[in-house]
């Protein structure tokens, strides 16, 4: 099978350059366009892998303690009806468990330290279902008993208020009792049953876990505030969420896991549209170096581009000549992006490590960023459209150099050869 000649001579043109002739290697010139592209494309998959790892990881994390969805009363109140409102809810097939549980806010002191806290109520019989945290931490939650008051306090909490399992905490709860002597708060202590680390910072600083019969007493409540759902796919709870608002007795309050911290996921999301954007000038400005490239290979193949059309070659065969020797630098440019990108991108829990240590930095303190490693997700979805875009902005940046190659008049190109 012939190879046509356009095709041959456009990548006999990037191949070998005037400086580099003898030896055939890249021309300067075209390499320096191709390092561009791979390092534009290798730079956008690794920064979109990255933030898309940090997303899935803070947000594996958080659904660790934070189940889908969450049924609760207005105001804080109990349930009016818990076991209807299960029966109800049970009725959704996407549903997979329920659990009944008390949340409330109070402080955590220990000597002069003391600290905010969020309690969290919840039944050791059922928490598994809802929360992976349950099943990862099965051993101590099975030690929260009705009446005994103890309680599971996060990794970070307990370490703040220099506490161990089997210490005395005392639990603050708001809204104290009037006394003769005046307002008093009701203090409670609490023995230390165990601690738990979920990997999110938020929640290992402030969550303490009670059996739900005890927060009910501290906090005077008749009942359980909500029931946490579990669900098959959790990227269905919005919509779920939605047939529970329309199917559920009594006036309920539904909340899903896209709605805690949806600040934080909606700027993740902003965040990762604008270095897109950056990133894709980036490749665009390699891509455009193109246009200098080919308009200077115009220039040095004036005699050659003469000869051609003497011969018999159309204008359009011409063009086609540099259309061919810019894509082709654009092709491997953003192959070997995407093999360096996808290279980096796939070994980033190994090469960060690497690189904090030889620097003695940390690049993720965990109390600013919720996590400490650095996570990477390489998806399909980001990575095509960067191979895409790299090559229509190649393939756009061919084209006027090759349309002037074209215009060439062999007559004048030939005066002075």
């Amino acid at each position: 099978m012939q190879i046509p000649y356009e095709l041959a001579l456009g990548w006999r043109y990037t191949r070998a350059g005037r400086a580099t002739r003898r030896n055939g290697f890249i021309s300067f010139i075209s390499g320096v366009s191709m390092l561009g592209i791979a390092l534009g494309v290798a730079a956008l998959i690794i920064v979109l892998s990255v933030m898309n790892g940090f997303q899935k990881e803070v947000r594996d994390r958080m659904l660790s303690v934070v189940s889908h969805i969450e049924i609760f009363a207005p105001g804080g109140a109990a349930l009016p009806d818990v076991a209807r409102t299960l029966v109800e809810a049970r009725r959704n097939p996407q549903l997979v468990g329920a659990a009944p549980f008390v949340a409330a806010q109070a402080l955590l002191a220990r000597g002069e330290d003391m600290k905010g806290a969020l309690i969290r109520g919840i039944d050791p019989a059922h928490e598994a279902e809802v929360t992976d945290l349950a099943a990862a931490h099965g051993d101590v939650l099975a030690q929260l008993v009705p009446g005994a008051f103890r309680a599971v306090l996060g990794a970070e909490l307990a370490r703040s208020l220099g506490v161990r399992v089997g210490d005395v905490v005392t639990l603050i709860a708001p809204g104290g009792q009037v006394t003769p002597a005046g307002v008093v708060p009701r203090l409670k202590q609490m023995t230390v049953a165990g601690t738990f680390d979920s990997g999110h910072y938020e929640y290992d600083s402030a969550l303490v876990m009670l059996h739900h019969e005890d927060a009910q007493r501290l906090f005077r409540l008749e009942g359980p505030t909500g029931i946490r759902l579990k669900l098959q796919d959790l990227h269905q709870a919005r919509s779920v969420a939605r047939e529970l608002a329309g199917s559920l007795s009594g006036d309920l309050l539904i909340r899903d896991w896209t709605q805690q911290n949806r600040t934080w996921f909606a700027a993740v999301q902003m965040e990762k549209r604008m270095m897109f954007i950056i990133l894709t000038l980036i490749v665009a400005v390699a891509a455009f170096n193109l246009v200098s490239t080919l308009v200077m290979t115009v220039t040095d193949k004036r005699a050659d581009i003469a000869i051609l059309r003497t011969l018999g070659a159309s204008p359009q065969s011409i063009m086609g000549i540099f259309v061919v020797q810019g894509a082709m630098v654009g092709v491997i440019g953003t192959l070997a992006g995407l093999l360096l990108g996808l290279g980096i991108a796939l070994h980033v829990d190994v090469i960060v490590p690497a690189i904090e240590h030889l620097l003695g930095a940390t690049f993720l303190p965990k109390d600013i960023y919720l996590i400490s490693k650095m996570p990477s997700d390489p998806q399909p979805s980001d990575i095509v459209p960067i191979g895409v875009i790299s090559l229509i902005l190649s393939f756009l940046a061919t084209l006027y150099p090759s349309w002037h190659a074209s215009r060439v008049n062999p007559a004048e190109a030939l005066r002075y050869e």
